[in-house]
C-alpha cells in the first residue's frame, strides 16, 4: 500500500512539474513572439493615427477595496477625433458621457442632473490616457511602454506608464488584434489600485460619424450641476 502511494505521489509530482514546464514554455514562446515594446507602441501609434473615428459595443468591469464585488457595465460608444465621445450605458442607471469637442457632459437620469465642464485646450490639464483616444495624445512620446509575459491569444497587450505623474491613473493597459492593431480592449489601474476594465465588440473603425452624432442637449427638468 505504501509503495502504491509512494508511486501515486511520484507520477503527480511528475505530472505537475510538466504542467509546469509545459506553462513556462508557452509563456516563453509567447513573449518571444511579442515585437519589443517600443516597436509595439510605435505600431499602435502609427495604426491609431489612421482612425478618424469608431463605434464599438462594450464592457466595463469595475474592482476596488471600496467595492464589495466587482462592477459589471455595458453599453455603446462612439468616439470621433479630435475630443469627441459620447459613452451610452445600458446597465446601471443608464448614465450617458458625451464631449462634443469643447465640453463634457456627464448625465444620470436616474439622479436626474447633468454636469458639465468645459474641456481644457491645454493637453498638460488633461489625462494622457484621454488624450489617446481623442486623437490628441501619443503613446511613444507621453509612455513608457513594455510588454508583459502574459499574452492573450490573438492580441497584443502593451503596458503602458505615462512618463508625467497623472491625477486619475498609474498605469494604462491596451489590448489590441495582433492583425490589424484595432483596439480590442483597455484597462485602467490608478493609485489606490482600483481596476477599470473595458473590452470592446463589433468595434468599427472609420464610419464617417457626423458632430451631430456628438451633440447634447440637456433634458427638460434635470437638474444642471
Amino acid at each position: 500500500m505504501d509503495a502504491m502511494a509512494g508511486s501515486m505521489g511520484t507520477r503527480l509530482r511528475t505530472l505537475l512539474a510538466l504542467g509546469l514546464l509545459a506553462t513556462s514554455v508557452a509563456v516563453a514562446a509567447a513573449r518571444q513572439d511579442a515585437p519589443d515594446a517600443s516597436t509595439l507602441a510605435a505600431r499602435v501609434q502609427a495604426h491609431y493615427t489612421t482612425v478618424r473615428d469608431f463605434t464599438a459595443e462594450f464592457t466595463l468591469t469595475q474592482t476596488s477595496a471600496m467595492l464589495p464585488k466587482p462592477v459589471e457595465e455595458r453599453g455603446e460608444v462612439k468616439i470621433k477625433k479630435p475630443s469627441r465621445m459620447r459613452w451610452t450605458y445600458q446597465t446601471s442607471s443608464k448614465q450617458q458621457f458625451v464631449s462634443d469637442g469643447l465640453r463634457l457632459y456627464s448625465y444620470f437620469p436616474q439622479d436626474r442632473y447633468v454636469t458639465t465642464t468645459a474641456l481644457p485646450k491645454n493637453s498638460n490639464e488633461v489625462s494622457t490616457a484621454l488624450l489617446f483616444l481623442a486623437g490628441r495624445g501619443d503613446l511613444t512620446r507621453d509612455f513608457s511602454a513594455s510588454v508583459p509575459d502574459q499574452q492573450p491569444a490573438g492580441e497584443w497587450r502593451l503596458l503602458l506608464k505615462p512618463k508625467a505623474p497623472q491625477a486619475d491613473f498609474k498605469t494604462l493597459t491596451l489590448d489590441v488584434d495582433r492583425a490589424t492593431l484595432a483596439l480590442r480592449g483597455f484597462t485602467v489601474v490608478d493609485d489606490q489600485g482600483s481596476i477599470s476594465k473595458f473590452r470592446f465588440m463589433n468595434l468599427r473603425e472609420n464610419r464617417g460619424l457626423t458632430d451631430k452624432e456628438f451633440e447634447f442637449t440637456i433634458p427638460k427638468g434635470v437638474e444642471l450641476r
